[in-house]
């Protein structure tokens, strides 16, 4: 028997989000040591507005053979501007992470922002120890740190702005800074 976290690759499908979704999603982001609850009511607003049919939030989940849901991402194109997208939200449920699934979203969200003629790529996170590993794991993905705002979030925590040019040749990032 398998638990419900089998994570072979070939087992593996990312797709959009649907409306049953919510429930698994809500359950991983609540069980995670990084988000609070108003981070997590407004990440699940924004899985809602994209239900709802609104083209600047764009959520996928990366789910496993037996339909559990191992992750989500959620970005959009950047209001006015020219070809600039924002990943607002990239989450794998605590049970399951180390195990490159962050990396397969994040690949398959720069491959969708290629796809709808994105040219930069942003991410924004904070600069608190227990955001360590994320902004580790930005930086082992090609990002490099284009911004830092102080004391944005609160006094001592800085809000860190992630970038990735896409190159227009490969329709792939480009400059890892």
């Amino acid at each position: 028997m398998t638990s419900g976290f089998d994570v072979r690759a070939s087992a593996l499908n990312i797709r959009p989000v649907r409306k049953e979704d919510h429930a698994q999603i809500e359950d991983f982001l609540r069980a995670s040591p990084n988000f609070n609850a108003d981070e997590v009511t407004t990440a699940l607003e924004l899985i809602d507005e994209s239900l709802a049919g609104d083209p600047d939030y764009l959520v996928n989940v990366l789910e496993n053979e037996q339909g559990h849901i191992i992750g989500f991402e959620c970005h959009g194109p950047t209001p006015l501007t020219d070809g600039t997208f924002d990943l607002y939200w990239i989450a794998v449920d605590p049970r399951a992470q180390k195990r490159g699934h962050g990396g397969r979203l994040l690949r398959a969200t720069e491959d969708d922002v290629a796809r709808r003629g994105g040219r930069l790529l942003l991410i924004e996170t904070s600069s608190q120890p227990a955001y360590a590993p994320t902004v580790a794991f930005y930086r082992r993905n090609g990002y490099h740190l284009d911004a830092r705002i102080h004391d944005f979030y609160r006094r001592g925590d800085d809000k860190l702005v992630f970038a990735k040019e896409m190159t227009e040749e490969s329709g792939r990032p480009g400059r890892s800074g």
